[in-house]
């Protein structure tokens, strides 16, 4: 039996209240989260400094300055051990400020921001740790600012239903990033070498930095919209990319919820061409910052008017709209980068006045991260 986006029939989302879950000043609530969470990542980048082989990538090492961010660290340690403490003075929330300190009194027992740093040995597969640390704190701290004064459901608090499962595929999928980038080297030198062009790439470096980011960008964005419509139209694949869309309420962190397998396949599809073109490595980086900011603000719970851009660029109405479970959004606006070739290809959705109000999938998929991941290869729909 054929299976598609499809056959998911429209249903209303009820949204819950959330008024409870906001967070109030005296409560406890802001102190017990930033406790909790400074006091985690203080004790994983405390294992970072003390395991760099195993835990840290080699050209992200390349990039900061290990003993500048000792500093920092410093700081967060001594902030989680104060809001921790602030808890208990509140008498509420004791159980995060308990967690914050006592993974910040670990991260202590363990050497603290005093770890000794130099020349690190590279090891040929590494977690990736400090990746998903660095990209958390920066998401967290750029897109949490940005929807509080931006929001475009007023009434979303930052800890909406469903952000522990998506924390879960946040901290997966960054952790992933080692083994990513060894599988996209593969494919690029062992089974895509035969279709380099020293021609193209010699054509491609010549151009201006600017103009070889948009060249990176329309590349990229037809490779990833075929892939994208591939997931959509293909039952198989669907199943898979069933679990992205099976996101209820958008925001910065609902990006993150991705299948291990559509997690590969997207890094692959979009690495390899890029390669392939050569363009100056300054201007790979900035598309490549360009398309990190852009996964995750288009899925933000953010309405900033972008003007005549919109016909442009996939913004966060172009794309809430490609998750929408209305039907007359089904199946479109798959574009990542530019709107272009939904316009070309008759998939571009997008009503000047109005964004969706319901997301997700029906019939609803199973809202655990190990039954999601085996969802996708059992039988049936």
């Amino acid at each position: 039996m054929r299976f598609s986006s499809k056959d998911y029939k429209y249903k209303k989302r009820v949204t819950p209240d959330m008024s409870n879950k906001a967070f109030r000043i005296g409560d406890g609530r802001i102190s017990g989260y930033v406790s909790m969470f400074l006091g985690i990542l203080s004790f994983l980048a405390v294992l970072c400094y003390q395991f760099p082989s195993y835990l840290t990538t080699t050209d992200l090492r390349a990039v900061y300055d290990a003993v500048s961010l000792q500093r920092i660290l410093m700081l967060t340690m001594w902030t989680s051990l104060g809001f921790g403490l602030l808890t208990f003075i509140l008498n509420k929330k004791k159980r995060m400020g308990a967690i914050g300190i006592l993974f910040t009194v670990l991260g202590f027992v363990l050497g603290g921001y005093h770890v000794p740093t130099g020349p690190v040995e590279p090891s040929h597969l590494s977690l990736g740790l400090d990746w998903m640390i660095l990209a958390f704190i920066a998401s967290a701290v750029m897109f949490i600012f940005i929807e509080k004064v931006f929001p475009k459901y007023k009434e979303q608090v930052i800890t909406r239903p469903e952000w522990r499962l998506d924390m879960i595929y946040f901290v997966f999928n960054h952790l992933l990033i080692t083994v990513l980038l060894l599988t996209a080297n593969y494919f690029f030198n062992h089974v895509f070498s035969w279709a380099i062009s020293l021609e193209l790439q010699s054509f491609v470096l010549s151009l201006p930095i600017w103009l070889q980011v948009i060249v990176l960008m329309v590349t990229a964005d037809f490779v990833l919209y075929w892939s994208h419509r591939a997931y959509h139209e293909i039952p198989a694949l669907w199943k898979v990319h069933a679990v992205h869309h099976s996101v209820e309420h958008m925001d910065w962190l609902a990006g993150s919820r991705n299948h291990v397998v559509q997690t590969f396949s997207d890094r692959i599809i979009a690495i390899i061409p890029l390669y392939l073109i050569g363009a100056d490595k300054s201007a790979l980086d900035i598309y490549v910052a360009i398309a990190a900011f852009q996964a995750v603000y288009v899925h933000a719970n953010v309405n900033i008017p972008t003007g005549l851009l919109k016909y442009i660029l996939v913004t966060p109405q172009f794309h809430h709209w490609h998750h929408s479970s209305q039907k007359p959004a089904i199946d479109t606006n798959y574009s990542v980068h530019l709107v272009l070739f939904d316009v070309l290809f008759g998939t571009y959705h997008m009503p000047k006045a109005h964004w969706p109000s319901h997301y997700g999938t029906v019939p609803r998929i199973p809202r655990t991260f190990w039954q999601q991941m085996i969802h996708p290869f059992k039988r049936g729909k």
